[in-house]
């Protein structure tokens, strides 16, 4: 098979490797009441394994990233399938908070971040055209988590207990994404000894790691994708309990995050055209200004109709502008530093993701109220916006855009 086809398949291993590891990780909120149920653990020490796990993504996705660099991203993608299934077997077994706590948090969110950068990384490498479709069809496949392993989980542990349910995820987990990480290859450039390229053809080409780590491009692009995702965290994570503040029943509430995952489906793959047809930073600047807009809109939502047409319109440009930053890195860092720089970026967007779910809480519980939830989110939004403004784009890409 040539690489032009190849290239097709990284993206389908990248995307079905991605949905299970995240959806595996995302179990855990179905699995939240069967499991303070069945073990008497408070619902909030079984919930902080998630928080648990973000935070191990963040700090995992780097060292990941800075290994899939050195050794390629298969193998870093096969140990991480293979710790996810163990771990989540071990976590199935626990009979103690900490150790469930220490299992599904800390190991788990190790495992599913050895997923993201790598596959990323690996993706970018192997697209000179197509590349923002490439990454946002990888994201779409893991955005897809929501609507096939949560519904998955979900009848599991209506059929059998928790821990029953959370073995045959781990065995599924090992079944399908051990044999697939086997898919993954280099990218060509890189099998080719063609990574060490002249700073004609390869931005930053002759910096170090170092280097690269402390560069202006690099601390931008971190610092917009951490405000990017605070600004969609605490919406995300409370917008069914703001409708249900609101007077919306319970299940039609529940409904409105899957109309939000739904949207962002199809706002993957624009975004990912657009990118390819106007240039990642442009699309990436005017999203983020739209994100800003799309929170402070739940402000004025009061009905069904109206939350579902906000959420539709917010999940469909927050999804979008996300692979977006997998695209400015490969244009602007040399292919042989991807999987640090992609692994960094996922670092401070997963730090962003953490501080919603706190922001909202702690705003709610001082003023009975979300609004403030969403105009703090409007403001954190704009604060992307702006920063995204001063990120200057490598000159061989800015000729390449002007010239499409």
């Amino acid at each position: 098979m040539t690489n032009l086809h190849y290239r097709w398949v990284i993206v389908a291993a990248g995307g079905l490797l991605g949905c299970l590891a995240i959806g595996a990780m995302f179990s855990l909120p179905v699995f939240l009441l069967p499991i303070s149920r069945d073990t008497g653990w408070s619902v909030t020490g079984v919930s902080s394994a998630m928080t648990i796990g973000f935070l191990a993504m963040a700090f995992a996705s780097i060292a990941w990233g800075s290994l899939s660099d050195r050794w390629g991203a298969r193998p870093i993608v096969l140990i991480g399938s293979v710790l996810l299934a163990v771990s989540l077997m071990a976590a199935s077994w626990t009979t103690s908070l900490i150790a469930f706590q220490i299992l599904f948090g800390v190991v788990v969110g190790t495992a599913t971040a050895a997923i993201f950068a790598p596959m990323m990384a690996c993706v970018t490498g192997w697209f000179d055209t197509h590349r923002s479709l490439a990454v946002s069809l990888v994201s779409a496949g893991m955005g897809m988590a929501p609507m096939t392993m949560s519904p998955f989980a979900a009848w599991l542990v209506s059929a059998y207990d928790w821990r029953t349910a959370l073995q045959i995820i781990a065995l599924v987990v090992a079944v399908i994404m051990i044999p697939v990480s086997f898919l993954v290859r280099q990218a060509p450039a890189l099998a080719d000894g063609a990574a060490a390229a002249s700073p004609e053809e390869e931005p930053h080409s002759s910096m170090t790691t170092s280097q690269v780590l402390k560069s202006p491009l690099f601390i931008i692009l971190l610092l917009t994708n951490f405000f990017c995702c605070a600004t969609h965290s605490g919406p995300i994570f409370h917008t069914v309990s703001y409708a249900i503040t609101c007077g919306i029943p319970v299940m039609a509430a529940v409904s409105i995050y899957s109309v939000e995952g739904l949207a962002g489906m199809g706002g993957r793959v624009v975004f990912g055209l657009l990118g390819d047809r106007f240039g990642a930073k442009r699309v990436l600047v005017l999203g983020l200004l739209a994100q800003a807009f799309g929170a402070l809109a739940y402000v004025f939502a009061a009905g069904l109709g109206s939350f579902y047409a906000v959420a539709a319109l917010f999940g469909f440009i927050y999804a979008g502008v996300m692979p977006l930053y997998a695209v400015l890195a490969r244009e602007n860092f040399p292919l042989r530093m991807m999987g640090t720089v992609i692994g960094g970026t996922a670092m401070a967007g997963s730090l962003g993701m953490a501080t919603g779910p706190i922001a909202g809480g702690l705003i709610y519980d001082a003023l009975a109220s979300y609004t403030w939830l969403y105009i703090g989110s409007w403001g954190i939004g704009l604060g992307a916006f702006l920063i995204a403004l001063t990120f200057r784009p490598a000159p061989r890409y800015q000729a390449a855009v002007a010239a499409a």
